[in-house]
């Protein structure tokens, strides 16, 4: 790297003034918790698409996933990376239409807890109290993966102690959540999202032809073992087999089930438009995904003689990027790895705020609250999120990989299989859906700490069919409401 650490910090300063002032930007866009929320309803699909990927990918789209790459090949992250491919599409394919239409049709439910009680009419809001806290339980887990990111990159970047390079990133994050909302995510998220895709593609073609080339570059690597790059074989050099694979694929049933995804569904300006938002979001995940494993992989030949320590892979690709590019253009793209942390962050804590204001404050504590003080509760429980997800992400060992793992299977099972019945099985009872999320979310957190055998199984296979199974069973073993399945076929009938 040339010039210093002078060319960083003016990138850096540059990136974070430009989110704060979107924030602020959209401050006047807020009359309303739906502004606040879900912008109105009508952001276009460009921005929907960039932002939802944004939010999905997080700092461990450019940390965590090269991480594994780097220290063992391309098993894992190539497994995974084919799961959260296929989950995307289908997601937006079989999800999205129907989710916004529906979230419309049922009192025009703003957040995923609302959505459950419209659509069951719960009139004890028992459904909503469960989605919140489980909301609150993996979404605290799910932030402090964002903030540990900002605190590594600013430590390996700058030499900041952790626990300063941890305040400094929340700091920011929080600037621009609680000044803009919705839109200001949406706006940032985009941004980012474009920032994210370009440091990617461009970092993983410049590295592979600094190695000589496609051909020479992965010669290069197979030094470090001849199955490194190879995906589909095993041999006896690792020790990924099927229950490995098939807990990689898994992580694509998490999508059905992400609340800071499943909103931007609903936020979008038409159904029409969800068909192009479909394909820019498609494009983007392969070719970000690609990318992803590229630098992670061909780091392990083009940062040598430098070798990176278990615990310190996370930072494969910030290494590589202070190796290969002048100051400040090293500046921008390590923004980028900024970008993805705070583009998940902000729209996670976003979407907890929502819950607990709209679901627990004015459906329990105070049923008339204005929406000014529906604001005020969700900003204050933005802090209150952040305030937890900072004393999770205290600990410098945290792997980012790792907390976002259990975060995306206690969404995934615990609300994945109760969209995808909300949506497509209108025999669903209230108790189905309340027994299955229980059962989805406590699989999760009994399963994880659990190992060996059939324990090494992913905790999201468990628990996503363990709370579809309970759903199942219990809403045919009890009676639906009427109304609700009249509501379910009205529903049906309405046009795109």
């Amino acid at each position: 790297m040339t010039g210093g650490t002078g060319g960083i910090i003016l990138a850096f300063v540059l990136y974070l003034g430009a989110m704060i002032f979107i924030g602020w930007r959209y401050l006047k866009n807020n009359e309303t918790p739906t502004d606040f929320f879900l912008g109105g309803r009508k952001v276009g699909p460009w921005m929907t698409a960039l932002s939802a990927e944004a939010s999905d990918m997080s700092g461990w789209l450019l940390m965590g996933l090269p991480g594994v790459a780097y220290l063992t090949g391309m098993k894992e992250a190539f497994w995974t990376a084919v799961g959260l491919t296929a989950g995307t599409y289908l997601n937006w394919l079989i999800v999205a239409k129907r989710l916004r239409k529906y979230t419309i049709h049922s009192n025009d439910s703003i957040t995923i807890p609302e959505f459950f009680t419209n659509r069951f009419k719960d009139s004890s809001r028992a459904i909503a109290l469960v989605s919140v806290i489980f909301i609150l339980i993996f979404f605290t887990i799910y932030t402090a993966s964002g903030f540990v990111a900002c605190a590594k990159l600013f430590n390996s970047v700058f030499g900041l102690p952790y626990t300063v390079s941890l305040l400094l990133g929340i700091a920011v994050i929080l600037a621009y959540t609680l000044l803009g909302g919705y839109l200001a995510v949406c706006a940032t998220d985009f941004v980012q999202g474009s920032l994210m895709f370009v440091a990617l593609t461009l970092t993983a073609i410049v590295m592979i032809f600094s190695l000589g080339g496609p051909a020479e570059a992965a010669q290069r690597v197979s030094a470090f073992g001849s199955q490194f790059l190879n995906p589909f074989v095993s041999g006896p050099e690792d020790n990924f087999g099927p229950m490995a694979i098939v807990s990689a694929l898994a992580w694509g049933l998490g999508y059905f089930g992400m609340p800071h995804i499943l909103v931007r569904f609903m936020g979008i300006r038409s159904n029409r438009e969800i068909t192009l938002s479909r394909r820019i979001a498609t494009v983007w995940v392969v070719i970000a995904f690609v990318g992803a494993l590229m630098v992670g992989a061909f780091a392990k030949a083009y940062l040598l003689p430098e070798t990176l320590a278990s615990g310190a892979e996370e930072t494969v690709f910030v290494r590589s990027i202070l190796k290969m590019y002048p100051s400040f253009i090293a500046g921008l793209f390590l923004c980028g790895i900024l970008a993805a942390a705070m583009s998940t962050a902000d729209s996670q804590l976003l979407v907890a705020s929502s819950a607990f204001s709209r679901d627990i404050f004015s459906g329990f504590l105070k049923k008339d609250a204005s929406d000014k003080t529906l604001l005020l509760v969700s900003r204050l429980t933005v802090l209150a999120v952040a305030a937890i997800a900072f004393v999770i992400a205290l600990n410098p060992a945290s792997s980012i990989f790792g907390l976002v793992s259990y975060a995306w299977a206690g969404f995934g099972a615990t609300f994945g299989p109760l969209v995808l019945l909300s949506l497509f099985w209108k025999r669903t009872t209230r108790n189905g859906a309340l027994a299955g999320l229980i059962a989805g979310g406590l699989t999760v957190i009994l399963w994880k700490p659990l190992k060996g055998g059939i324990f090494d199984l992913y905790e999201i296979v468990p628990g996503f069919a363990v709370c579809l199974a309970v759903a199942v069973v219990v809403s045919l073993a009890t009676r639906n409401d009427p109304a609700v399945e009249a509501e379910f076929d009205s529903y049906a009938k309405l046009e795109d």
